[in-house]
């Protein structure tokens, strides 16, 4: 097996676009990681997070200011994908539809697409739009990583509690599910998505066994 790690700190802003139909630059080659999630999830502060640049992906007291899908590039054939938040913006129905498609577009015609990272508030995760963001990429045959957003909120057997819930629930929609607690202000599962990205990223990553990447024993969050 190759080595699985992978730098995501030289993560780097590329270019934005409003649909799919406009992603002329990246072409749809080499690999990525799409990033999605309610507009209140705490998505952009994960990315950030992940990449150690807290300016990366911009955070907003408004959930649902990002509209566009925004690329960031890792090296010439690593792209990290940030998809619009969906669900909770206060925007018109027509703009939510047109989000829902771009968002269905892109997962279902990207083919360079290699995992989606959902992030959920632990304390109200898989939602009705979450479930089918999994559903679509499970049709897609893409894994999911699943981020119960932030876990510091909770104590420790709250947490626990919750992301084992949460992995019993996912279990009804088969395909490759990794559900983990994850807190961008604690820095609380970090590593552990990392390990699962990394695997993703790789060019045998179809070959990957990801229960050889992630112990079980720290994937819900606990270790830092």
């Amino acid at each position: 097996m190759s080595d699985l790690k992978i730098n995501f700190e030289i993560a780097s802003f590329l270019t934005s676009a409003p649909n799919i139909a406009h992603m002329h630059m990246p072409a749809d080659v080499g690999y990525e990681i799409a990033f999605a999630g309610r507009s209140n999830a705490g998505k952009s502060s994960a990315l950030n997070t992940i990449t150690r640049q807290k300016g990366l992906a911009r955070t907003s007291k408004t959930p649902g200011r990002t509209q566009l899908i925004n690329i960031f590039e890792l090296d010439p054939q690593r792209r990290l994908i940030d998809l619009p938040g969906y669900g909770f913006a206060k925007v018109p129905l027509d703009m939510k539809i047109k989000w829902q498609k771009s968002l269905g577009e892109y997962l279902q015609s990207r083919q360079c697409l290699r995992g989606l990272v959902i992030m959920m508030d632990i304390r109200h995760p898989l939602k009705d739009l979450d479930v089918n963001m999994i559903r679509w990429a499970i049709e897609s045959d893409l894994p999911v990583l699943g981020l119960l957003t932030k876990c510091d909120k909770l104590k420790s057997g709250a947490r626990k509690a919750a992301v084992l819930k949460a992995r019993k629930d996912c279990e009804q929609y088969g395909g490759d599910i990794t559900i983990q607690a994850f807190s961008s202000l604690k820095v609380i599962g970090k590593a552990e998505a990392e390990k699962v990205m990394s695997a993703w990223l790789q060019p045998d990553a179809e070959l990957v066994d990801l229960t050889e990447v992630i112990d079980e024993e720290v994937v819900d969050g606990d270790s830092e």
